[in-house]
C-alpha cells in the first residue's frame, strides 16, 4: 500500500508528524527522496508535489494520497474522500482591487479577465453562475496581476487574508473551502489495509484535545463524582482491593480538566492523575 504525501512546503511537516503519531514511522527519513518505507512492511510513502498527488492516486502510482481538497478539486480526478485531517485549512476566494468600485459582485466581472492558479475550479465557479469571463492561468504572484493590468480580479488561496490586504485586494466571494484530506483510489476503498490506515490517522485526530483522568474515590461518593465528570460516556470504575475506595478513569476534554479536578476533589476524590492521550479508537 503506497501513500502519496507532500514532498515539501507547508503541508509536508504536519503530514509526516501525523503519520508518525499514528504509528507509521518513516524508516529512512524523508529528505530528498522519492520513496520511503515505514515500520509497516506493507505501507510505503511516495513524496510528490501536493498538486500532483491527486493524479498519482488516480493513475495508480499510489493507492492513497494526503493533500488539500483544493488540489483534488482542481485536478478533477475520481478519488474518494476518506478523512478530513484537520490541518491546512484555507479558502479559495474571488478578490478584486479595493479601489475598483465597479466590481462588487461576481456578476460585475462578466466579459472581464480573472487570473488564477486554479483554472478548473474558477471555470466551474463562473459556469455555475452563467457568468462569461476570460480566465488567465498564472503560476505565481496571482495577487499582483490586477495591478499590472493582466486581470480585473483573481481567484486565489487565502488563510488569514493578510496577503490580500497587503496588495489592496478585497474579497468578493468565497469559491471553495479546503483542508488536507486522506484520499483513496475508488478500487481500494474497503480493503483491510486502507481501513487500518484510516483508523490509525483518525485515532490521532480523536485524541487531540482529550486527556485521560484517573483518581481514587470513596465508594459512597461515586454517584456524585459521576455527575461532575464530563466526557465520552460514563467513567470506568474498578474496585480497589482491601479498601472502601474505587478507581475512576475517564476521558475528558482538555478544556474541562481544570474545573473537573476541582469538583471531584470537593467530592472526596484523591490521587488525581491526568495524562495525555496519543491515540483514541472509538
Amino acid at each position: 500500500m503506497r501513500i502519496a504525501v507532500p514532498n515539501k512546503g507547508r503541508l509536508h511537516d504536519p503530514t509526516i508528524d501525523l503519520l508518525e503519531r499514528a504509528g507509521l514511522h518513516v524508516v529512512d527519513g524523508a529528505d530528498r527522496k522519492l520513496y520511503a518505507d515505514t515500520v509497516d512492511p506493507d505501507v510505503s510513502l511516495l513524496f510528490a508535489r501536493a498538486a500532483d498527488i491527486p493524479e498519482y492516486v488516480a493513475d495508480g502510482a499510489a493507492d492513497l494520497g494526503i493533500t488539500g481538497f483544493d488540489q483534488v478539486s482542481e485536478a478533477g480526478v475520481e478519488v474518494e474522500d476518506l478523512l478530513d485531517l484537520g490541518f491546512g485549512q484555507c479558502r479559495l476566494v474571488l478578490a478584486a482591487p479595493e479601489e475598483d468600485d465597479t466590481i462588487e459582485t461576481p456578476y460585475d466581472l462578466e466579459g472581464r479577465t480573472v487570473a488564477t492558479e486554479f483554472p478548473r475550479i474558477t471555470e466551474n465557479y463562473f459556469e455555475e453562475r452563467n457568468i462569461p469571463v476570460d480566465i488567465a492561468e498564472v503560476t505565481g504572484a496571482t495577487e499582483l496581476t490586477p495591478h499590472v493590468d493582466m486581470a480585473d480580479a483573481i481567484v486565489d488561496i487565502t488563510s488569514t487574508g493578510t496577503t490580500l490586504r497587503m496588495n489592496r485586494l478585497g474579497i468578493i466571494d468565497e469559491v471553495l473551502k479546503s483542508s488536507v484530506r486522506l484520499f483513496a483510489r475508488p478500487d481500494v476503498v474497503g480493503e483491510e489495509k486502507v481501513d487500518q490506515i484510516r483508523m490509525a490517522l483518525n485515532s490521532v485526530l480523536t485524541a487531540d484535545g482529550k486527556r485521560y483522568l484517573m483518581m481514587n474515590a470513596p465508594e459512597d461518593r461515586l454517584d456524585r463524582i459521576r455527575e461532575v465528570i464530563p466526557g465520552m460516556g460514563g467513567p470506568t470504575v474498578m474496585d480497589i482491593a482491601g479498601t472502601d475506595k474505587v478507581a475512576v478513569h475517564a476521558v475528558v476534554d482538555e478544556r474541562d480538566i481544570f474545573e473537573t479536578i476541582n469538583r471531584v476533589k470537593q467530592e472526596g476524590a484523591s490521587d488525581v492523575l491526568v495524562t495525555e492521550i496519543e491515540r483514541l479508537v472509538e
